[in-house]
This record gives structure tokens, C-alpha cells and sequence, in this order.
């Protein structure tokens, strides 16, 4: 049976005008974004990254 994959996972706060410059430098450093949601406390977006360990 093969090995299932292990990831890490990260949140991270995203600001309007610099989101794509955070996902960029997020990729570069390996990190998948997986989704983008509405923070319900604050109002704003919220991004869901994961890697491999």
C-alpha cells in the first residue's frame, strides 16, 4: 500500500491590495493555496494554504 501524503497547514490574513504579493511570496516558499474565505469575526479574507512535510 503506498504511503499517504503528509501536509502542514497555514492561515493567513490577506490584505486587499497586496493579495496577490502574499500568495506570491507564500508559493515561493512551497505553500498551495487552497481556499479563500470571509473571516466572519473581522470581515476579512482569510487564506488557507497547505504543503508537504
Amino acid at each position: 500500500m503506498a504511503e499517504r501524503a503528509k501536509w502542514e497547514y497555514a492561515t493567513v490574513p490577506l490584505i486587499v491590495h497586496a493579495t496577490k504579493q502574499i500568495l506570491d511570496q507564500w508559493g515561493e516558499d512551497g505553500w498551495e493555496l487552497v481556499q479563500v474565505l470571509v473571516n466572519p469575526d473581522s470581515g476579512g479574507l482569510v487564506a488557507y494554504l497547505k504543503r508537504p512535510i
